[in-house]
């Protein structure tokens, strides 16, 4: 009983977003950064921890299509175009932009420590490079502190890349991410964006409630979940106390992370629960 409760609180949490979404944005997406990657081919930049924004022109979405309700000055005087970007409340702040683009009723407050942290122009025609050019400008004529300019750099080696990594993440920060310099950007998951951070992780959809044993009793045991192309596993590391009174709802997305992967079944390897992914769609 007390787990359906549990269930029961999570719809609750999660479902009325849904009255309020729209088609998901046409984004490109990152595969895991590979060795075997030819470096001078990139552009490098910090991978800011908050939620992928789109500006279509006339309203910010979230990844998953949601609507967020900033206040209207936050996005006053933005162009016409589609802009790519992270809402970003800070280094180890994850929860707090969470919280804050998730409110129907934007707290100003709240919205007055965040910032949209643009790296891509989605309907420029030309390569990153130039697209990145032309971003600059954007921010510029924006001229708003909190649309900022995703800084670009370059690097010659692995070793160079692994120490910029050290870097962020010494400050706090998650990761990278790499653009490749020619790409066009295209509305799927390539190559031509790279993340790179010290664990992997990825996305995945609750599909099962299972219930605990022993201590966790009466409480939820592990998520089952699915990933996007149909694999399915279960997530019982990770999990809070809390997690396991208040499970993910189910059809919610979730993220783990991971060390590698099985050879023969693709299952991850020591996955465990991160967090629940709340700007993707159940």
């Amino acid at each position: 009983m007390r787990l359906l409760v549990s269930i029961l609180l999570s719809c609750a949490l999660y479902c009325p977003a849904l009255i309020f979404a729209a088609e998901p944005p046409p984004l490109m997406l990152a595969n895991v950064f590979h060795a075997d990657v030819r470096l001078a081919d990139y552009w490098v930049s910090e991978k800011y921890d908050g939620v992928r924004g789109y500006w279509d022109g006339k309203r910010l979405m979230t990844r998953g299509g949601e609507v967020v309700h900033a206040p209207d000055w936050f996005t006053a005087g933005w162009p016409n175009t589609p802009l790519d970007g992270e809402l970003w409340a800070g280094r180890g702040r994850f929860a707090r932009a969470v919280s804050t683009v998730r409110q129907m009723q934007p707290d100003d407050a709240a919205w007055r420590e965040m910032h949209f942290m643009l790296f891509d122009l989605p309907a420029h025609p030309g390569d990153f490079t130039a697209r990145d050019a032309e971003l600059q400008r954007v921010v510029a004529t924006i001229g708003q502190p909190w649309v900022a300019h995703a800084e670009q750099s370059r690097v010659s080696s692995l070793a160079e890349l692994r120490a910029m990594l050290d870097r962020v993440v010494k400050l706090g920060g998650e990761g990278l991410v790499l653009h490749r310099s020619a790409s066009r950007y295209r509305a799927e998951r390539s190559d031509d964006l790279l993340k790179f951070k010290l664990y992997e992780d990825a996305e995945a959809r609750v599909i099962g409630h299972l219930p605990g044993k022993g201590k966790y009793a009466g409480m939820l045991g592990a998520l089952e979940v699915e990933t996007a192309q149909g694999l399915r596993f279960r997530l019982g590391s990770g999990l809070s106390d809390a997690d396991r009174h208040t499970p993910p709802a189910l059809g919610s997305w979730v993220t783990y992370r991971y060390n590698g992967v099985n050879e023969k079944t693709g299952i991850p390897r020591f996955a465990r629960f991160l967090r629940v992914r709340t700007d993707l769609m159940p």
